[in-house]
């Protein structure tokens, strides 16, 4: 038995990381691969790069920005086309361990039964830190709950199979026919929550969900994309409003928008309104400084509330431009406006 392993890479302006990556899978112990990279319309020089140090890899670019969920299913319906058995995801900002493969199947061999695996993941700037090992839906908050989020692996606690409801979509190892049977990521999200929505998909069709605990790799959490930030709060709120949408029953979604959805929204509603016309006194007053510290928390709120709004109009796919344009942190903010002062 030696089954023809798809491993799937998403690339979009991330040159550095990718290559990194693909040299870690360089030195995989497994053979019987196919590294499939999909650009998803990079800007920078990121094709070339990649082509030349990596010729025998299967390149394919998009001519547009698709999302995670969409740059992967490119190539996910590319590996059903060349015969892979089964299909790896895994994000372009990480390193493996040269065992990963061998252990995912040796687990999948053990659980003889139809199964998703994820591995654990590990912070690459604290490498005995998890990032997180999955999550477990929490009816009551109507989110999960991420599974030992930046505890540290002593090598004892976490050593056998654990059981979750998703396991991250940056290191997400299935067979081919979970794709076929389940369908691919719903490209709707774009980004964020398409991989909770997947295994939840494949557990409603008899799938068990597993992290593997020898399966290790390291992942360069982007700071960008860490909560508090525009465009996170932004995918957050309108894709868990999706996932909620295409996954709960009519009485559990009366439930959690009864419980958690509605007075959520209502707390983050006053406060943009107490934050706007906090800016607007600080406007006035001529207070700077105070003013940039306080607009990015505003803008926290507002991309939430947008989130929310996008999804009752059933407007997915990327965010709007501006959630993007007001991540530069108040400090930097605070600074370039202190240097234009003082040259002035």
């Amino acid at each position: 038995m030696n089954p023809k392993i798809g491993i799937i890479i998403v690339n979009w302006n991330g040159k550095k990381d990718t290559l990194a990556c693909l040299e870690s899978l360089s030195k995989l112990t497994y053979t019987n691969i196919e590294t499939i990279v999909i650009d998803n319309g990079s800007t920078n020089d990121s094709v070339q790069a990649i082509s030349s140090a990596f010729p025998q890899i299967t390149l394919i670019c998009n001519n547009e920005n698709l999302g995670f969920a969409g740059g992967n299913n490119v190539g996910i319906k590319y590996a059903i086309a060349n015969k892979c058995d089964y299909i790896y995801l895994l994000n372009n900002d990480t390193v493996v361990a040269p065992n990963l493969l061998n252990i995912f199947l040796e687990h999948m061999n053990a659980l003889n039964r139809p199964a998703i695996l994820g591995s654990k993941v590990y912070l690459f700037e604290d490498q005995t830190k998890f990032d997180h090992l999955g999550g477990i839906w929490n009816e009551e908050k109507a989110q999960f709950d991420l599974l030992h989020a930046r505890s540290i692996d002593d090598g004892i606690k976490f050593e056998k199979p654990i059981a979750v409801d998703y396991v991250c979509g940056c290191s997400l190892f299935a067979p081919t026919l979970a794709f076929q049977k389940i369908g691919l990521l719903e490209e709707k999200y774009f980004l964020f929550w398409e991989e909770s929505d997947f295994c939840f998909r494949a557990k409603k069709n008899g799938y068990c969900v597993f992290v593997s605990p020898q399966a290790k790799i390291w992942h360069k959490v982007s700071a960008s994309f860490i909560g508090g930030k525009p465009h996170t709060t932004y995918f957050w709120w309108r894709n868990r409003l999706l996932f909620i949408d295409r996954n709960l029953s009519k009485t559990k979604k009366e439930e959690v928008y009864r419980n958690a959805i509605v007075p959520e929204g209502l707390h983050i509603l006053k406060l943009f309104f107490l934050k706007s016309i906090q800016l607007l006194f600080l406007k006035l007053l001529r207070k700077q400084d105070k003013y940039l510290v306080r607009k990015q928390k505003w803008n926290i709120y507002r991309a939430s509330l947008h989130g929310i709004k996008d999804y009752l109009s059933r407007s997915f796919g990327n965010a709007p431009s501006w959630v993007f344009h007001t991540n530069e942190s108040s400090s930097q903010k605070t600074k370039r406006y202190q240097l234009h002062k003082t040259k002035s």
